[in-house]
């Protein structure tokens, strides 16, 4: 088959950070009935980031709104995630809204590393000139761009709507390429309502991205059924650049099965709330389970590491958003849940926590395997 080439010029507006030059030829070409951009004009040397993270043993912790803030995110880091990625940025609320670098869903822990910035849109010039708000105001390692969010709130704004039409997704991909040095990357679904894949990850990577993650589902399913995990194997197969594969991964063991697959690394989302050792497990091998002492004072940290990220002095801050995390620690003592679900600040979690923060006589044999139901034990984190 023939491939097509056509060159039309793209006007680029510059920003307040000097994102875009004046104007850059771009050239299409057409495979399959879906555009892969290429361009003429020198680009940044991507960062290598992700190139030098995957040379170590280890797992990624996903963007999860309501989940992967600071605060969960410097847990997941001090147990061994390869990196973490933010919950997901408006494009347009960084150029056009009034966020400031105190933005909390963009800012860093004190310290914090290896953390990439998830930002979401639908328009070239928007998505440049965010690139330089969060690359000046948050210090990320790389950018993300979200491809997978199926929540409605996104229609028509980014997220899953850009699987309809790759073309835009790709010009975004250069867009971000073009206002920035470090490494630009995209998470996307199998598709809209069908696998299409294959054909985005190659367009993708055509267009300059340094890695993708696929969520093995499509946008319609959202998080129903399983995900397709041979989907997924074949993206990796597909591509010249890393492949990192997303969906039902709740224990080391799961993922390590999944790694068998051919991507370059797994990400993990749920299995990993109220459990950062799954981070431990796939980065050192060790599967020792923690013990209930450990897990209760690893609860209690992430409420202390709460308090200090969100403490703006003005009296005002809550453990709310604390109450869907803390008792996923502890599935195996639900009769401090009830108490977890009602904490308010850091004195309400320690006295949710008291009966077990000492330990107990056998805490050390008793212990917790993820994805076991309350009251299961396993002697091991397998």
């Amino acid at each position: 088959m023939l491939d097509c080439f056509k060159a039309y010029p793209v006007k680029r507006k510059k920003g307040t950070h000097g994102a875009w030059t004046a104007f850059e030829t771009v050239f299409t070409q057409w495979r399959g009935g879906v555009r892969y951009p290429e361009t003429m004009s020198n680009r940044p040397t991507p960062s290598s980031f992700y190139a030098a993270r995957l040379t170590r043993p280890g797992a990624v912790l996903a963007p999860m709104a309501g989940y992967s803030d600071a605060p969960m995110r410097q847990l997941a880091s001090e147990h061994g995630a390869l990196w973490t990625v933010s919950e997901m940025i408006s494009a347009r609320g960084l150029v056009m809204g009034g966020d400031t670098e105190r933005l909390n869903l963009g800012r860093p822990y004190p310290g914090e590393a290896g953390r990439v910035v998830q930002l979401f849109g639908a328009e070239p010039e928007v998505l440049a000139e965010a690139v330089g708000r969060a690359e000046a105001w948050f210090a990320p390692a790389a950018l993300d761009l979200n491809m997978g969010c199926p929540v409605p709130k996104v229609r028509g704004k980014g997220g899953a709507c850009l699987l309809q039409t790759p073309e835009v997704a790709f010009t975004l991909i250069r867009a971000m390429r073009s206002a920035t040095s470090l490494d630009v990357s995209a998470k996307i679904r199998l598709g809209w309502d069908s696998d299409r894949s294959v054909e985005v990850a190659q367009g993708l990577a055509a267009a300059g991205a340094a890695l993708i993650t696929v969520h093995g589902r499509t946008s319609r399913q959202r998080y129903t059924g399983e995900a397709d995990w041979d989907a997924i194997a074949r993206v990796a197969a597909s591509v010249d650049v890393p492949v990192v594969g997303s969906g039902d991964i709740l224990s080391a063991d799961h993922a390590r099965v999944r790694q068998r697959s051919g991507v370059a690394a797994v990400m993990i989302g749920r299995g990993a709330v109220g459990n950062p050792w799954i981070f431990r497990a796939l980065s050192t091998g060790d599967d020792t389970a923690p013990d209930l002492d450990t897990r209760a004072h690893t609860a209690l940290r992430h409420a202390e590491l709460q308090t200090r990220f969100y403490n703006d002095d003005s009296g005002r801050l809550t453990l709310r958003p604390l109450r869907k995390v803390l008792p996923r620690y502890l599935p195996d003592r639900p009769e401090l849940h009830a108490d977890l679900v009602q904490v308010v600040d850091l004195d309400d979690v320690r006295r949710a926590l008291a009966p077990v923060l000492g330990g107990l006589p056998g805490a050390a044999n008793a212990t917790w395997a993820p994805g076991a139901a309350p009251g299961e034990y396993a002697g091991n984190h397998s």
